[in-house]
Parts: C-alpha cells; sequence; structure tokens
C-alpha cells in the first residue's frame, strides 16, 4: 500500500513513523527544519512505550513527487485541513482514501469541500506529542489509540484492510460502531479543558483544584452536549462524567495542544473547538454562555496569531 502522510507533527510523527517500520511504501510531507532533518536522519520518535527510528521511503514538501497515494493521513491542524485538501486533491487516484486525525467533529467536511465524498474517511486519535526539536518527536502521554471509519459507519472491505495495515504497524486502531458518537466524545473531552486551560494559562491540575473553574469546564460540557443532542448525535449525559473521570486522572502538569498554541501565540483550533460550538449553537437557537464566554475572550490573542502568521 502506498501511504502519505501529510504534516510530519506530534500526530503524523508518531503514526507515520510507526508505518514507516512496515513494509509499505510510505511519503513524509513536511515543511522547513523539520523536512530537512528527517530527509538528512530520518525521524526519531521518543515514547513513553519505547524509542524508535525510522527512515520514510520519500521525505518532501511536495505531494506531487508522492506516487498515488491509497491511503492519506492528515497530519496537520484542523485550521490547515481545506488548504492541505486542496493541495491532495491533484494527486488522489480514483480508490484513494483520506482519513483526518484532527481534534473537532466536521473535518470530514472540510475535505470534502476538495475531495469527493466518497474517499474521506472519519476519524481521530489518542495521544499527546509534539515536536521535541527538527526531525524528532516527542509522545509522552496516552497510549496511542486512532479510531476510525467510514462516514456511514459501513463496516466495507476497505476499513477492514486499512485496519490490518495499522495492525501490522503496532498500532491500535479500532473501527467503533459509530465513529460519530465516538469523535463527539473525544471532541467533549478535549473542547472542555483547552481553550479554559489557554485562558487562565495553568496546567489541568491547578485547574481542577478550583471548584469555580471546575464548574465551568462542567458547564461547557454540558453545553457541548446540547448542541450535539440538537444534531442528533448519540451523545449521552454520562459522557459528561466520563469526561470528568478523564480529567480527574490526568497528570497535573497535562497541558492540551490548543492550551500550547495559545500560549506561545500561535494559530490555535479555538474556531475548531469552542468556535464551532457558539456558531452551531446559533443555528439551533441554543444559549452556550460558556463557551461564547472562552471563545469571545480568546478570540483577539487567536486572530494576532492567525495575522503573524500569514506575515
Amino acid at each position: 500500500m502506498n501511504i502519505l502522510i501529510y504534516g510530519i507533527g506530534g500526530i503524523g510523527g508518531y503514526f507515520g513513523g510507526k508505518l514507516a517500520l512496515t513494509n509499505h511504501h510510505v511519503t513524509f510531507i513536511a515543511r522547513g527544519k523539520q523536512l530537512r532533518a528527517i530527509q538528512e536522519n530520518g525521524l526519531k520518535v521518543k515514547s513513553i512505550l519505547g524509542d524508535f527510528h525510522c527512515t520514510p521511503n520519500l521525505v518532501t514538501d511536495d505531494p506531487k513527487q508522492a506516487p498515488t497515494p491509497d491511503l492519506v493521513i492528515m497530519g496537520v491542524k484542523s485550521w490547515q485541513l481545506a488548504q492541505g485538501a486542496a493541495q491532495i486533491a491533484t494527486i488522489l487516484g480514483e480508490n484513494s482514501l483520506v482519513l483526518p486525525l484532527q481534534n473537532g467533529v466536521d473535518n470530514p467536511n472540510k475535505l470534502i469541500q476538495h475531495i469527493d465524498e466518497k474517499q474521506v474517511l472519519c476519524g481521530f486519535c489518542n495521544l499527546i506529542s509534539f515536536i521535541e526539536t527538527p526531525g524528532v518527536v516527542c509522545h509522552f502521554a496516552f497510549p496511542p489509540t486512532l479510531t476510525f471509519g467510514e462516514l456511514n459507519n459501513s463496516k466495507s472491505s476497505r476499513i477492514q484492510e486499512i485496519d490490518a495495515v495499522f495492525k501490522q504497524a503496532d498500532i491500535k486502531s479500532i473501527i467503533p460502531e459509530d465513529i460519530h458518537r465516538e469523535l463527539w466524545k473525544k471532541f467533549m473531552f478535549i473542547t472542555t479543558i483547552s481553550a479554559i486551560g489557554g485562558l487562565c494559562r495553568a496546567p489541568i491540575g491547578d485547574l481542577r483544584e478550583s471548584e469555580y473553574i471546575t464548574q465551568l469546564m462542567r458547564s461547557t460540557a454540558e453545553e457541548i452536549l446540547s448542541v450535539a443532542q440538537a444534531k442528533d448525535i448519540d451523545l449521552r449525559p454520562s459522557d459528561i462524567e466520563k469526561v470528568f473521570e478523564t480529567i480527574t486522572h490526568l497528570d497535573g502538569l497535562s497541558t492540551a495542544s490548543t492550551q500550547r498554541d495559545l500560549m506561545a501565540g500561535k494559530p490555535s483550533e479555538l474556531e475548531t473547538f469552542n468556535g464551532y460550538i457558539v456558531k452551531q449553537a446559533k443555528q439551533y437557537g441554543i444559549p452556550v454562555p460558556v463557551n461564547e464566554m472562552l471563545y469571545e475572550c480568546l478570540l483577539p490573542m487567536e486572530r494576532q496569531a492567525r495575522e503573524k502568521h500569514l506575515k
């Protein structure tokens, strides 16, 4: 199978690195210092499950140099997804499949703007990892899990084939009964902690010590549940309790990637998280005051980061 990993950050680096250890043809699409480092020395992944080093078949910043992919894994941030989809659309074959792993619940829709819907899958992953230095990715929390499926939840032969490839790469992969329910469960968790972490500029251990902030996080999750149910997503009150079980057991020093981006003055996934809930809530006439407060308080910072990024 020809596999293209578009974006070699924390997610693309870890999963792409595991796939590059197999006999499948793997292409990395990277840029800047990350591109040059991997071209010269390969990719090193530091992991709580054991470090490894890989050398993909091709490392380039130009997707047109890659063989026609059977599978494209999108490893960029959600705000970069539409641009990335437009770039890879020109190299896809009739049977190529595209799997987004970004946080957020509307990523398939971003891809469908540029790619035939029948070629788009739905997915997400659980792990915390980041680029430590060019050519080095550090995975430091959560057993890596990749959850994916067809948009219509069918257990197709092509899904089974991809699942077999992931298992060859020693990647724990799950094909759930309802990929959209699972996606929203992850979305509820990450949206509940990300913006408020960025606003308070403190790790999760400090946040959960405050009864007031804990209640704000719970209200954030309850508002997400209301929007999900309005959209006929099978999200349940019990899922809120599972979110807070996870929050309770997180390492106290943990921070979400969106929080880290906000604190570093980088473009973040604020629009994908709280911004998405605010906009969807308006369509359904649902009040979401906590999500709106978090979104509006962080929006000026986000706009500054986007403007700086475009310069």
